[in-house]
């Protein structure tokens, strides 16, 4: 009654919105629930890989990470180098002549390191390294224009 007339276009309108509702309301309440388990609710990080368990119904476990010694001894060097003094474009320049790879077996930059102060991003802003889980940070919208994703910073409260 509320709506007016109805018809199929304005069902099929609505179904699809009650379905994306629905969907991100459980992946909302999915992440939620990992976080409080104490485990990733997003991507991985330099330094951690993904562990693969499941539960006695032999359903997935999402979001189980355990440190990669290799990459963890990157991260610890890093630090080390930064405070010893070296700046992140320094040690960046360290680790590509030693022929070490990167996130994603990319080479080093110096804002790999740094990061953005905002953002909480790169391997010295990094918060996990210090043992604090943060999640929610960014959002990403849909550029209607170039279709492109755009991440947006939540406000600190979320």
């Amino acid at each position: 009654m509320a709506e007016g007339e109805i018809g199929e276009l304005h069902v099929g309108f609505k179904g699809t919105m009650n379905a994306l509702f629905l969907k991100d309301l459980a992946d909302s309440r999915g992440l939620r629930g990992r976080v409080r388990e104490g485990r990733s609710a997003g991507g991985l990080c330099y330094g951690y890989d993904v562990v693969h368990q499941t539960d006695a119904r032999g359903e997935l476990l999402r979001g189980a990470r355990s440190a990669n010694e290799t990459e963890a001894a990157v991260v610890r060097r890093i630090f080390f180098l930064f405070s010893g003094g070296e700046s992140p474009r320094a040690i960046a320049r360290i680790l590509n002549d030693e022929g070490l790879a990167g996130p994603g077996g990319r080479p080093w930059g110096d804002t790999t390191i740094r990061g953005h102060h905002e953002r909480g991003t790169g391997i010295l802003r990094n918060e996990l390294y210090v043992g604090r889980l943060v999640w929610n940070r960014l959002r990403y919208l849909k550029d209607p224009d170039t279709g492109k994703r755009r991440s947006r910073l939540n406000p600190p409260s979320e």
